[in-house]
């Protein structure tokens, strides 16, 4: 169990420590992404060497933020440190078995390291990363700035969830001041898709059911859907959101199949609904309004299991 730091103590341990390596989650998000980025180019102003590991799993759209920090083959680090994880069996491929330190905002962080920076208050990682490259450099350049505003825009959904909180709002226009072209990153991440990924969420909307006259709505994801669309991964981002749409929802469940045999789901809610409580009944988590579990089940299977777990927690 990890022993819990605040800022100040986590500042005095990175000045103190040197040769990192950080570590993002697996399907990594804006979030993990850039506030992975944002960090590794602060330690790196700090004097300090820092690379973040591989994960061939980062989508096209976030690669201009990862590529420029990833490790050469022939690094070798001293300190690891897990950014925007919440369990270890979320940590990537690369993985060599141990974590130093956790930097999270997930309060079901799972505190698989030796210390663990945690504020489960905030809507995004990158507010903490955000704090924390003030306390170590005393400033944020404008690359810093734009990858943490990627990561605060991502996790809520371009402010249109309910974590968004005044905190965020305040972080965001600090941002804004040092310079981040909002517009542009809104435009590309949020409001343009491929013609493929428009095809694939026409078919996921004739998908729905919903259960409790209305207040769960479910759709699926199926691999074949999947391949007569022919979206790649990069149009899979974000496929969550849709079933919630549904004007009656307040529990809404994505299930997405996947290649290897499982099965990806992803809950969204409305207060007073715990999605973290539904997941973790499966070894899953998140945030009491956003979480997901992946489960190794046919897609039906998988619906029935997610569902159970969504009416012992309702109840």
């Amino acid at each position: 169990m990890a022993r819990m730091i605040g800022m100040s103590l986590c500042r005095e341990i990175l000045l103190n420590k040197d040769r990192f390596l950080l570590y993002s989650h697996k399907n990594p998000d804006g979030d993990t992404v850039c506030s992975c980025g944002a960090l590794c180019s602060a330690l790196r102003r700090a004097g300090k060497t820092a690379y973040l590991a591989p994960n061939d799993q980062v989508l096209e759209r976030y690669r201009v933020y990862f590529d420029p920090f990833v490790m050469p083959e022939s690094y070798m680090a001293d300190y690891f440190i897990s950014v925007d994880v919440a369990s270890l069996n979320q940590m990537p491929e690369s993985y060599g078995g141990h974590t130093d330190m956790i930097i999270d905002h997930h309060p079901s962080n799972s505190l698989f390291a030796d210390l663990a920076l945690v504020n489960g208050s905030k809507a995004s990682c990158g507010e903490i990363v955000m704090e924390l490259i003030k306390e170590l450099c005393g400033d944020i350049t404008p690359f810093e700035a734009e990858m943490l505003y990627v990561a605060v825009s991502t996790d809520t959904g371009c402010f249109r969830y309910a974590n968004t909180n005044a905190d965020c709002l305040r972080s965001a226009a600090e941002l804004l001041d040092l310079g981040v072209n909002n517009g542009r990153i809104n435009v590309g991440i949020f409001m343009k898709m491929t013609e493929a990924k428009m095809k694939l969420v026409g078919r996921i909307y004739s998908t729905l059911e919903t259960r409790k006259d209305g207040l769960i709505s479910v759709v699926k994801i199926t691999d074949k859907m999947i391949k007569e669309t022919g979206v790649t991964e990069n149009d899979l981002e974000d496929l969550a959101s849709y079933a919630g749409q549904c004007e009656t929802s307040r529990v809404s469940v994505t299930l997405r199949e996947k290649e290897d045999g499982t099965v990806k789901i992803s809950l969204r809610s409305s207060p007073p609904f715990n999605c973290s409580d539904a997941c973790a009944i499966y070894g899953g988590g998140g945030h009491a309004l956003a979480a997901g579990v992946s489960l190794k089940a046919g897609i039906d299977e998988a619906e029935e299991m997610i569902l159970k777990a969504v009416e012992e927690v309702w109840q």
